[in-house]
């Protein structure tokens, strides 16, 4: 009609993921979407398997989660689909993620999408240290696909640079972010978010939050507890470990507890929605991990005011200021760590200490709008500046 002002939509990037689920990766797409200004771009997810209840932590409702199924349809029906998507929907940018969404970049191309960026956030239990050579071949098949990559680590940039050969101009790093105001530390009453019938005053809780699975870990933590409680059995009655999460291996997890001795004082949360009321109910957070990206786990008990025990592996050393904002332990090393959770035992004004400087250091290097703002900066730069 005339005189009608009618505005073009935003462009659309289309975010290619494995899976769908409660995971780091899939918590910081998340996230990514919902702080996004509503006028700056439309999104949609593809994921090349399925997706779970976790989509519902999307806020948007104009956000379409599209279930591809390659286990089903195998390699090249995943390509033929995607290249149907990619048409029916013409994206400005296409945003894969880590190997599995490498497949999405020819049928992007093929199908007319002008952008393809590429993010890699983290390692798989086959290719822990990134020396896998056919997987660091695969990638650099695919780079002349790509017009700029994210690595979430200098160590996952260093990676691109020396291991696929990738220009480091056409590389940006962004550290993850995390809600500064939902995970805040707690008061007094913080333990209240634990079950009433698990804990007593006065005891020490030691955690971790993950997928229960090989690269996590979690084993080393449960080794390293009864290595302590045999070097001060006086303990006991004090130390408490909270697991929480779900997995493959969690059957397994709780079989090891049972014959190291301490069942009775570990909690198998499983998968919570309340984590944010969890971790700051805790004194010590560990995460066991042979390898990491950047562990949004870590950086969101940092924010809770929580003391760290992480492995010195990958982003995890960009992470933790060893001896100010935590300590650090080499990999499977469960005796190492029983000394690291003893000390923090024994000193509670350590606790705190570093607790307190761990805030701070989440504070000012981690906040959540800062990463959402980069990425906004890379998809207005390959799209072109726009007002």
């Amino acid at each position: 009609m005339p005189g009608t002002d009618l505005k073009p939509a935003p462009p659309l990037v289309v975010h290619v993921i494995h899976h769908l689920v409660m995971g780091g990766m899939e918590n910081g797409l998340v996230n990514l979407i919902n702080r996004m200004p509503v006028g700056a771009y439309r999104h949609a997810i593809a994921c090349v398997e399925d997706y779970s209840e976790f989509r519902a932590r999307l806020t948007r409702s104009d956000v379409d989660v599209i279930a591809l199924h390659r286990s089903q349809i195998g390699q090249w029906g995943l390509r033929r689909r995607l290249f149907q998507l990619f048409r029916a929907l013409r994206p400005a940018i296409v945003h894969s993620r880590n190997q599995s969404g490498l497949d999405a970049l020819l049928p992007a191309r093929l199908a007319g999408v002008r952008h393809c960026i590429h993010g890699e956030h983290g390692w798989d239990v086959d290719n822990v240290d990134g020396s896998n050579r056919r997987q660091a071949l695969l990638r650099r098949l695919h780079s002349p696909l790509v017009d700029r990559y994210v690595a979430v680590s200098r160590d996952l940039e260093r990676f691109l640079v020396q291991r696929v050969g990738v220009d480091p101009r056409r590389i940006t790093q962004i550290y993850n972010g995390v809600d500064l105001q939902r995970f805040q530390p707690g008061d007094s009453g913080a333990r209240r978010a634990l079950p009433p019938e698990i804990w007593t005053a006065g005891q020490i809780w030691i955690g971790t939050v993950g997928r229960i699975q090989p690269i996590k870990d979690q084993a080393t933590l449960l080794r390293a507890v009864a290595v302590a409680l045999a070097a001060r059995p006086e303990l006991r009655r004090l130390l408490r470990v909270a697991v929480i999460g779900n997995g493959p291996l969690l059957e397994e997890l709780r079989a090891l507890a049972g014959t190291l001795g301490i069942a009775a004082l570990v909690w198998f949360a499983g998968s919570r929605e309340d984590v944010a009321a969890l971790l700051p109910a805790l004194d010590v957070f560990v995460l066991s991990s042979l390898n990491e990206g950047i562990s949004n786990t870590i950086l969101e008990a940092m924010a809770c005011g929580v003391a760290i025990a992480a492995t010195a592996v990958g982003g995890n050393i960009e992470l933790v200021q060893d001896g100010v904002t935590g300590r650090f332990f080499t990999p499977r090393d469960s005796q190492e760590l029983a000394q690291i959770l003893l000390g923090y035992a024994m000193d509670e004004a350590l606790r705190r200490r570093h607790g307190r400087a761990a805030r701070e250091r989440a504070v000012t290097r981690f906040d959540l709008q800062s990463m959402v703002s980069a990425y906004g900066a890379i998809y207005d730069e390959v799209c072109g500046a726009r007002t």
